[in-house]
């Protein structure tokens, strides 16, 4: 997931150009910020942060993980239902 790591002292000088470098095609995931080699922040772009929120969210509701299980458990059985039926009772 990180591809690129700096040291906090470069990152000072850095921060205000990784938003661009995020949006490149040659994108990171996230950029490690390290102190003595090791790191110890880490940036990344705001889709990525709120996806990661909101999975962790998810992972912790336990009836949300009960339906989602149930759910994988249907689709591996092909114990689906026909988008126009689930349409009609909307």
């Amino acid at each position: 997931m990180v591809k690129k790591s700096i040291p906090i002292t470069q990152a000072r000088s850095e921060l205000s150009r990784l938003p661009k470098e995020f949006a490149s095609d040659d994108m990171h995931d996230a950029v490690a910020i390290t102190r003595r080699g090791k790191p110890v922040l880490a940036v990344l772009p705001w889709d990525l942060y709120d996806g990661l929120v909101e999975t962790l969210e998810i992972l912790g509701d336990e009836d949300l993980m009960v339906s989602l299980r149930q759910s994988i458990k249907e689709m591996e059985r092909e114990d689906l239902l026909p988008w126009d039926e689930v349409k009609g009772e909307l």
